[in-house]
This record gives structure tokens, C-alpha cells and sequence, in this order.
């Protein structure tokens, strides 16, 4: 009997545990990613975090401070924390489902978890040790990590909207 009949594949919901992007949200990880790139180039997107043995979780941006990257030897998913992690809500997504990961990042060592909401054009950061900073213009700094984005790039209208 054929088990590839048997089981459909994953959806892409399955697959990374959290909802399909919208517009909005790839445009808004897009200037996230060049905003950040003018400070670091270790910027990742929707990378595999392996943060508990066979629990793998798949934020939209991971950032670290140092990071060998061999292209003649890939890895599908990593073990050792990024300092950042960037949070991008998608339509379908509720607080709950973002907030849930985030004492799970904390605890495989992420120091700084970014939470981006598009339509209220908002960023929280939330630190390990149970601070938060607040930002819905200018420059958004980590208080933790020194990492910055302009966040009137960052949510700049596109067109007639």
C-alpha cells in the first residue's frame, strides 16, 4: 500500500506551525531584512530553529551576532540560538499563537524576540528578562541587542493607500 496516498502532504500551515504571510507581511519582512542589513548581514528568513529536542519552531527573521555559513554544507535546521528573533503577524494569526512561542524562545537562549504587527504599524520587543519596548514610529532600538529599524521605512504606504 502507498503511504504517500495515505497522507497528503503538509499544508504550509502544518509544515511551520503558523498561518500563510499575506501582503502586507512580506512587505514589511522585506524592509524589515534591509533595515537590519545596514548593521548585520547574519539576517535569516524563515529559518528552522531546533529550540527543544524534536520541537522545531520557524519565526520570519532570526538574527545572530556570529554565524559560520558553509554553502557546500546546508543545514535544514539549526541548534544554536539567534540573539533575535522577528515576529510578523499574518492575518489569521492571534496574539495567542504569536505569544505562546515566546517563553520557548527565551528558553533556548534568544535574547530579544521583535513582535510586528502591519496593520496597527507596531513593533514590541520583548527581552528575556521580562522587559518591553514599545515603538509605532521613528527608530525602533533593541534595548537589549543595540539592533534599530526605521520605522517610518519599515511601514511606508505603497501606492494610492
Amino acid at each position: 500500500m502507498n503511504t504517500l496516498l495515505e497522507h497528503p502532504p503538509l499544508t504550509y500551515e502544518e509544515e511551520r506551525g503558523k498561518p500563510m504571510p499575506s501582503l502586507n507581511h512580506s512587505i514589511v519582512q522585506v524592509r524589515l531584512i534591509l533595515e537590519f542589513s545596514q548593521r548585520t548581514e547574519l539576517i535569516f528568513s524563515e529559518l528552522s530553529l531546533e529550540i527543544s529536542f524534536g520541537k522545531t519552531r520557524v519565526p520570519d527573521l532570526s538574527i545572530f551576532k556570529n554565524r559560520t555559513v558553509d554553502f557546500r554544507h546546508d543545514e535544514v535546521s539549526v541548534t544554536d540560538p539567534p540573539e533575535t528573533v522577528v515576529e510578523i503577524f499574518s492575518p489569521r494569526q492571534t496574539s495567542d499563537d504569536v505569544m505562546s512561542n515566546l517563553d520557548e524562545y527565551f528558553a533556548f537562549g534568544i535574547r530579544t524576540v521583535w513582535v510586528v504587527s502591519p496593520p496597527l504599524r507596531h513593533v514590541t520587543i520583548f527581552a528575556a528578562d521580562g522587559t518591553e519596548a514599545r515603538f509605532t514610529e521613528g527608530i525602533a532600538t533593541d534595548p537589549v541587542t543595540g539592533l534599530t529599524a526605521d520605522l517610518n521605512k519599515v511601514f511606508r504606504p505603497i501606492g494610492n493607500s
